[in-house]
């Protein structure tokens, strides 16, 4: 076979594949839709996408592999414009190419969903496809980050297949849905729409979706912010430079009577003050994200106290966890910063709130990466023993005024000091007194310094200096547990 004689009709197919069909491109892009090979490169650093199977362009997907600041990143892109993007054997053929891979090299992987669903003419093929597809994500889970990409339909198995993945990023292009508006409407007997079913805001809501932005490029440019904090692999750190001043002290902090937006704290412990926030519109009284301590990655998880006094709630114990989980498996440290009044108070049935505090208890005390609590304000009842307590924690900081109890001060004075607030002339005025000498004598951080449970009281002002000393010396951390294939989380 003559190179000279075929080099031609191999540029001229390649050519054919990399213009695609004129009009299914033109929709797209009237869509406000970027093309499968322009997400691709968007994604990527300039010029260094590989592509991977690139004739097998009747796949419905772009595989291959590149760079996201320097580091090695693999990547498949569904393409709406062949096939619709839908899924068959030729098509998990890729995929799965690029994720055995990822395995071997242990780098990240980013998967852009854009799909029409199954090939519904390849039968059990395409349901054995994404069967194949999903054992392999499963596989990788804990070696190598997934990102999925959702910025399209993305139904059925599909939404499954991205739901897998450690973090899903989405634009207002995008759909995550098991079953779509026409089935929901037939079923339920009133109209819904794709945005309402499916769309940023409902997958927001649902806890499905980690982050959302407006287009295409937005998410994006989310996604390789998100790459950049993360190990490549579970034998990697996430370490980078640090320009910021590792004492810096925030001295308003030892003014403040209450800490009103966890987040500001954050970002006053991250270097330069930067906190990339996951999940933020899904449980909003329990604050997750990334940020760097010393150009180390550390993932903070916090109580917002604005939210119905930092309650623990069923979702927001599930979104901890599950962050928890993530970070474990990739040795990130975890900050926990309390500042909550207990369980959330409910007349439901207390089955699924004791089930998702249990996943919060399991996550902290069955992670091995380094964790330090902090404790801003008030440790009460599960607030304390779920994420500040010694088996959650491997160092415990407290402010000064902390209260740790086992039940609010307002309740543990009217069980212990009923008769003298009854025989009071003013009740109102001595329930007052009961509550402070209660927080004073008994749940003051202090007395729980003094008895080993609080490492130290720290002065606010200092508390990136001290976080920042914690988890250098944490850094080390080695911990033997019994020999198991795993433990049994509460789901």
């Amino acid at each position: 076979m003559s190179v000279e004689r075929n080099l031609p009709i191999v540029r001229e197919r390649r050519l054919a594949i990399l213009k695609g069909d004129p009009q299914l491109s033109e929709q797209q892009k009237k869509a406000g839709k970027l093309l499968s090979r322009e997400r691709i490169a968007l994604l990527l650093d300039a010029a260094s996408f590989v592509e991977l199977d690139a004739l097998n362009a009747e796949a419905g997907v772009v595989t291959g592999y590149g760079l996201v600041n320097g580091s090695p990143v693999y990547v498949f892109c569904q393409d709406l414009t062949v096939c619709g993007g839908s899924v068959g054997a030729s098509h998990a053929r890729k995929v799965l190419k690029v994720l055995d891979l990822a395995e071997k090299t242990g780098a990240p992987v980013v998967g852009i969903y854009d799909t029409a669903g199954a090939r519904l003419e390849e039968g059990v093929d395409a349901l054995n496809a994404y069967a194949q597809i999903a054992g392999r994500i499963s596989a990788l889970s804990g070696v190598v980050p997934q990102i999925a990409l959702v910025l399209g339909q993305c139904g059925g198995v599909a939404s499954a297949l991205a739901g897998m993945s450690d973090f899903v990023v989405m634009s207002k292009n995008g759909a995550l849905f098991v079953n779509g508006p026409q089935v929901v409407s037939a079923v339920s007997g009133k109209q819904v729409d794709m945005d309402e079913l499916a769309g940023c805001a409902a997958s927001m809501k649902s806890g499905v979706a980690s982050l959302t932005a407006e287009t295409d490029e937005s998410a994006i440019a989310s996604a390789r912010e998100l790459i950049s904090m993360l190990p490549v692999n579970n034998m990697d750190e996430a370490i980078g430079p640090c320009a910021d001043d590792l004492n810096r002290e925030s001295p308003d902090l030892n003014h403040i009577e209450k800490l009103a937006d966890a987040r500001d704290l954050i970002s006053r412990v991250a270097d330069e003050g930067r906190f990339f926030e996951l999940s933020a519109d899904f449980a909003a009284s329990m604050v997750t994200g990334f940020g760097r301590v010393n150009g180390a990655t550390v993932g903070f998880v916090a109580n917002q106290n604005s939210k119905d006094e930092g309650r623990l709630t069923v979702y927001g114990c599930k979104k901890a966890a599950r962050f928890v989980h993530f970070c474990d498996s990739f040795s990130i440290p975890v900050v926990t910063v309390v500042d909550s009044m207990g369980m959330k108070v409910s007349a439901a049935p207390q089955g699924e709130l004791s089930r998702a505090a249990s996943q919060l208890l399991f996550a902290l005390t069955e992670a091995t990466t380094p964790r330090l609590a902090l404790i801003a304000g008030n440790a009460v009842g599960m607030g304390y023993v779920a994420q500040a307590s010694r088996a959650a924690s491997d160092v415990v900081y407290a402010w000064p005024g902390a209260v740790i109890s086992t039940v609010t001060p307002k309740i543990a004075a009217q069980l212990l000091y009923a008769d003298e607030m009854k025989a009071a002339d003013d009740p109102a005025a001595k329930r007052a007194e009961m509550e402070q000498r209660y927080c004073d004598d008994v749940a003051d951080g202090v007395k729980a310094a003094q008895l080993g449970y609080v490492d130290d009281v720290i002065e606010p002002s200092m508390t990136r200096a001290m976080i920042a000393s914690a988890l250098e010396m944490l850094a080390g951390k080695r911990e033997a547990r019994p020999a198991k294939k795993h433990g049994n989380m509460p789901l």
